[in-house]
């Protein structure tokens, strides 16, 4: 759970400012909340998550463009570009390496058969992609307020969706801690 804050720390307090102030005080807000998260994950873990490091690099060029051209079009791209990115990766992963990123992360706590895997990972790169296109559809078609919303509460929404759909599917697959299977004392 404290993960789960940490990682959405800079978007809540994008959120904040942006809701006090305007767009421009909360990109810039952003950079440094971005900037914040990825130098104290260095500090006290010594490694950093490629997911802060591209969030950052992306945060800095498109927030530095939205900045100095006073254009709030670049910040918007984000999102979408993120989510591309990581359609990118999960997609090229099935011809690097031996196994789809996704079942190098998690091959750990769950045991399944490679077309399982591949279907995981396959739907994956489609909640990537369509990820990003709702956030092009709500950047070109309705208001920053609504963006702003839509950037926090939507694309929240859309992802616990999508997470609670995934765990229902993996389930029967999840490996239980000898330990955590014991109930004792009932």
């Amino acid at each position: 759970m404290k993960k789960l804050l940490w990682d959405f720390f800079p978007i809540a307090l994008f959120f904040i400012v942006y809701k006090q102030f305007d767009i421009y005080t909360a990109t810039a807000t952003l950079m440094g909340a971005c900037a914040i998260q990825v130098l104290s994950g260095w500090i006290i873990n010594r490694k950093v998550e490629t997911m802060h490091i591209v969030t950052l690099v992306l945060v800095i060029v498109l927030g530095s463009a939205t900045l100095f051209l006073q254009d709030e079009r670049f910040i918007k791209w984000k999102p979408s570009v993120v989510n591309w990115l990581f359609a990118l990766v999960f997609f090229g992963s099935h011809f690097i390496g031996e196994r789809p990123i996704i079942q190098r992360m998690m091959s750990g706590h769950i045991e399944m058969p490679d077309f399982v895997w591949f279907r995981l990972s396959m739907s994956w790169i489609a909640f990537f992609i369509i990820s990003g296109i709702a956030n092009v559809y709500v950047m070109f078609n309705f208001d920053t307020d609504t963006w702003v919303n839509f950037k926090l509460f939507g694309m929240l929404g859309m992802t616990l969706i999508f997470v609670i759909l995934q765990t229902i599917f993996l389930s029967k697959y999840i490996k239980e801690d000898s330990e955590n299977s014991d109930i004792e004392g009932i």
